[in-house]
């Protein structure tokens, strides 16, 4: 039996979301070595890809009680969906009841009845990768999600990959994003995968738990060259990009994931991320509870809601929705971060201190990790010894993390050692532009009175994030205060010489501080 006769199976089950993960890694190898498979097996691959894609979002032809459970599901009546599929006798369920019934069970929290079904979607066919997925996502253990794979990849030709791919996504689910980047790496750089677009996707995604942004937006940007037409982790994308100032692309972004679907979670969640970083709070509101709507798995969009209800004053609101966030996926750090950003804000510091303990613990100790908890710590003055431990250990795991430069900033700038701040500033842009960490040099040298150099930090700040208000403050500031000694000097040319061009430049000075008010506006719209 051939792999392609285990695509043809599946997609003759119903399984599409595994037809397509597996199809789309089989079809990376043909691209990559043409004589893998014949044009008639790689014209078949074709084709069960295509027809997975279309089902991806359209009803299909079932047996009565899959159809009333798919009703079910689409009208938001899971418990009644699941009622419908547990009436099946097992001996009558096709992988794709199970299937279903696996993703139901998740969905609701029952992990055990999710695991076994799951379990029986692989032995009617191992090659199930979603179902893998699943499986690995409620914490089985690869080396027994890949000894129920182990008879297929010993039989089936052009194999030999998969074992490395669960291990990868095996560290994936258990929030080892060091070691599953590794691994991932090893099959897109050294196997017929490379430039596999589902692999590129999960590097993305790794890269962004990491924290490492820049290498996240890479292979984003790689991924989607690949796959113009590509949607998921589009979100996550979209997300870094607002968060670094480029607003224009991430209206472009929302724009070309409409013209795709308006059907999927990902470009409500971007246009959502456009408004919310264009501070209009209430319009990020309405976008992030619409891409619920759509997938209420969607962690981007109860992110995106949940730090909208926050800065409107709505923070009971947004835990709840940070506490989602926290169960669909209890190894992305960010989750945590919105929880415990909430419980500082309503001064529930206590609350917090519990959160970044536990996940200080059930995380292990990071750079990012570290770094939350010393956040926590800055809050109380007891705790402030405590903090500045925490970060020393943070960058010296990571020098260049950029929340623990700016934590220890702040901390530097309360004991008013600005030139340790200054260095610390220095080195962490050494290898790196962020918009942040140019304002808050900014800040530093102006405490010691380097004004030209302050104004030059200040500007390159706002040339990575023209919305950046606080690089606007403080650039405004800056001539402000510099304005009296310039008024007193036109003044004094004015008595001796008389022109009446000195004018002209006090209009100027005019038109500037317009402009400036002006950019201003444009921030905080």
């Amino acid at each position: 039996m051939s792999v392609i006769d285990h695509v043809r199976d599946m997609a003759a089950a119903g399984l599409h979301s595994n037809v397509r993960l597996l199809s789309s890694l089989l079809l990376t190898m043909s691209n990559n070595n043409p004589e893998l498979f014949s044009p008639s097996q790689k014209y078949q691959l074709l084709v069960y890809h295509a027809d997975s894609l279309f089902h991806d979002k359209e009803y299909r032809n079932a047996v009565m009680k899959y159809k009333m459970a798919e009703c079910y599901t689409m009208l938001k009546l899971d418990k009644d969906a699941i009622a419908i599929l547990d009436g099946i006798p097992s001996r009558q369920r096709t992988p794709k009841i199970n299937m279903m019934l696996a993703n139901l069970y998740k969905k609701a929290g029952q992990e055990r009845p999710s695991v076994t079904s799951y379990k029986e979607v692989l032995r009617q066919c191992p090659l199930a990768l979603d179902a893998i997925l699943g499986l690995l996502s409620l914490s089985v253990k690869g080396a027994e999600v890949a000894s129920m794979t182990m008879n297929v990849i010993q039989t089936v030709p052009n194999l030999d990959w998969l074992s490395v791919w669960i291990k990868a996504y095996a560290f994936v689910h258990t929030g080892d994003n060091s070691r599953a980047i590794n691994t991932i790496c090893s099959l897109e750089k050294k196997s017929l995968l490379r430039d596999n677009v589902d692999l590129l996707g999960s590097l993305a995604d790794l890269y962004f738990r990491a924290g490492d942004s820049k290498n996240s937006v890479l292979k984003f940007e790689q991924a989607q060259m690949l796959d113009p037409y590509l949607i998921k982790g589009m979100d996550v994308y979209g997300y870094l990009l607002a968060r670094e100032g480029r607003l224009e692309d991430v209206e472009n972004l929302g724009c070309r994931l409409f013209n795709i679907s308006d059907q999927h979670a990902e470009p409500w969640v971007v246009s959502g991320c456009h408004s919310f970083y264009s501070k209009r709070y209430s319009r990020a509101l309405y976008l992030g509870a619409k891409a619920i709507q759509l997938n209420s798995n969607s962690v981007q969009a109860l992110l995106l809601k949940g730090a909208a209800l926050r800065n409107m004053g709505r923070v009971q609101e947004a835990i709840i929705h940070f506490r989602e966030a926290i169960r669909l996926a209890p190894c992305r750090l960010d989750c945590y971060e919105g929880l415990i950003e909430c419980y500082l804000a309503s001064n529930s510091t206590r609350e917090a201190m519990v959160m970044a303990n536990n996940v200080y613990k059930t995380l292990g100790a990071n750079a990012q990790t570290l770094t939350l908890l010393a956040t926590v710590c800055l809050e109380d003055p007891v705790t402030q010894e405590k903090a500045k431990t925490l970060l020393d250990k943070a960058l010296a795991q990571r020098p260049d993390y950029v929340k623990a430069v700016v934590k220890k900033a702040e901390l530097l700038s309360r004991e008013q050692k600005y030139e340790d701040g200054i260095a610390l500033l220095r080195n962490a842009l050494a290898n790196q532009s962020d918009c942040v960490l140019h304002r808050i040099l900014g800040d530093f040298l102006v405490a010691v009175n380097e004004y030209q150099e302050a104004m030059d930090q200040y500007s390159i700040a706002l040339s990575l994030d023209p919305n950046d208000q606080k690089s606007l403050e403080g650039m405004q500031k800056m001539e402000k205060e510099e304005s009296p000694t310039d008024a007193t000097q036109e003044e004094d040319v004015d008595d001796m010489e008389g022109s009446g061009e000195e004018g002209d430049l006090e209009g100027s000075d005019s038109e500037a501080a317009q402009w400036a008010d002006q950019e201003q506006w444009f921030g905080m719209q």
